[in-house]
């Protein structure tokens, strides 16, 4: 789950302003499955957003939990603006799991620091975090390793990857993504690819012709998944998860990034003819027009295996102005393009023209013919996340009701001040197959800027998922929060299949965007 985004957290001027009026709503008592013993075994993580001081801050590693509330060992990268990288040893540390999958997560280092995290388990090999000791803003995931796969030999194949975070190649950072397809030996060798960046400056096709990768020597290759790898003239640390996915962060004096990259199937289309059936994507990161502001989109379409786009829905939050689109007369040259003068990499582009949005493109990457990562290459936008094909419609409240932890980043906005503010939050909810108030749940969420930040606990949600005609564009999504956050929130809500909705804010004070995901405890 990669997440709305970095560059959404990028430098943005903003306050604090409320969405509306909330009111003393209890969560709902924490019954489920869950426990302590859901958690066990050893976890690679991720996380990233900005500090206190608006820079970017990212960290990916390692952790190994009991299954009965300690965290034994672990290891970490870090990165903080453009200070460099910092590996650190997690000496121990505790964590709690409620029956409903909600929990507190806090790792203590070598250096005598600590990390507080409120997570969300999507099932025992899987969960969501977000940093709530308020020393900075960051977000991310975690996920089971498989450590009998920390080696060389295991990387092998095509892996399809999304890094975002900032750019040092100007005076001042630069919100950067980078997407894009890396050929791995086996024997520690890069024998090719392509890739595309986008720091305002829109770069790519980029062959990736030669490159190195390695295990640490020490015990930190063995024990922890931990390896460096090069490319592209960048250097990188990466933590393996198994042979099929890698979580990776740019250490290098150039750029500072994070991502995943994940094993790409060998059935991935390789003309128009075999990129065809309904995909939805959520994008999010910078417009970079004027004095620049956030960003997010969330959309649909369908591809008919011939280069053309149909049933295109699109809603879009930049700096507080909201905008929906829908293919008709507003709409013109909606086409996609499978490259074939890089076969075999999965690249390929998207594009349409809006009368109000103006040329929108995109370039995507496929991991299989259901799942890619995609970035925005519009003039003056800066965007990336993951795509994934449509399954399941018509989507009714029955097949979607169940119980989901869920996500969501972004910033707050406001018209007195220009001060920070990111927000991110995670939390679980129940929706039920009813057609009103069918929404119950309970979230934690973080506000912080560099005049102060605040932390929100177990705030009880409330709220009602409105299916539109057959549930496959945009629906409608209000949450509203009890006190003393007495917030509602306004999203549409984007249906990929009966396990995952994404969702983005539409309301004027907020450009927040994530994902629910259906737990399976």
């Amino acid at each position: 789950m990669k997440r709305p985004r970095i560059s959404l957290l990028f430098a943005i001027a903003t306050t604090l302003a409320a969405c509306g009026g909330g009111s003393n709503i209890t969560p709902p008592p924490p019954t489920g499955n869950f426990s302590n013993a859901s958690l066990k075994g050893q976890y690679g993580f991720s996380m990233s957003g900005i500090d206190t001081n608006g820079a970017y801050i990212a960290r990916i590693g390692s952790f190994v939990a009991d299954g009965s509330g300690s965290i034994t060992a672990g290891l970490e990268d870090l990165v903080q603006g453009s200070s460099g990288a910092s590996e650190i040893t997690l000496s121990g540390g505790s964590y709690t799991i409620q029956a409903n999958g909600r929990g507190l997560l806090v790792f203590q280092n070598s250096n005598g620091g600590g990390l507080q995290l409120n997570i969300a388990l999507l099932s025992d090999s899987q969960g969501i975090m977000v940093q709530t000791d308020l020393n900075a803003s960051t977000n991310g995931g975690f996920v089971l390793q498989t450590p009998s796969e920390f080696s060389v030999d295991a990387l092998r194949g095509n892996y399809v990857f999304d890094f975002s975070g900032v750019s040092f190649a100007s005076a001042n950072a630069a919100p950067l993504t980078v997407v894009g397809e890396v050929t791995l030996d086996g024997n520690g060798n890069v024998t090719g690819g392509v890739e595309d960046e986008n720091d305002g400056t829109v770069s790519g096709p980029i062959v990736i012709t030669t490159g190195s990768y390695q295990m640490d020597p020490t015990g930190n290759g063995t024990n922890f998944g931990r390896g460096t790898m090069n490319f592209a003239g960048n250097t990188y640390a990466f933590y393996i998860v198994n042979s099929t996915r890698i979580k990776i962060l740019e250490e290098d004096s150039s750029a500072a990034t994070q991502g995943d990259a994940a094993l790409q199937s060998a059935d991935i289309p390789t003309q128009n003819s075999g990129f065809t059936g309904s995909f939805v994507y959520l994008v999010g990161g910078s417009s970079l027009v004027a004095n620049g502001g956030a960003l997010a989109q969330v959309a649909r379409f369908t591809a008919d295996g011939n280069g053309g786009i149909g049933a295109l829905s699109l809603d879009q939050n930049n700096d507080g102005t909201t905008a929906h689109i829908s293919q008709g007369n507003n709409i013109s040259n909606a086409n996609y393009t499978i490259d074939q003068a890089h076969a075999g990499s999965g690249r390929g582009t998207l594009a349409f023209k809006d009368s109000n949005l103006g040329q929108v493109n995109y370039v995507f990457y496929l991991v299989s013919p259901t799942q890619a990562v995609i970035e925005n290459t519009s003039v003056n936008v800066v965007a990336d996340g993951p795509m994934q094909s449509q399954s399941g419609a018509p989507f009714t409240n029955t097949n979607l009701a169940g119980n989901y932890a869920f996500n969501w980043s972004g910033i707050q906005i406001g018209s007195q001040t220009f001060v920070p503010l990111a927000e991110n939050f995670v939390g679980i909810y129940t929706l039920a197959s009813t057609t009103s108030s069918n929404l119950t749940g309970v979230m934690d969420y973080t506000e912080e800027g560099t005049t102060g930040s605040t932390l929100y606990s177990d705030i009880g949600l409330t709220g009602n998922l409105t299916i539109n005609s057959d549930g496959s564009a945009n629906n409608k999504l209000q949450v509203a929060g009890g006190s003393p956050s007495s917030t509602t929130f306004n999203f549409v809500a984007y249906v990929v299949s009966p396990s995952t909705t994404y969702v983005l804010c539409t309301d004027s004070t907020r450009i927040t965007s994530g994902i629910a995901t259906i737990q399976t405890p």
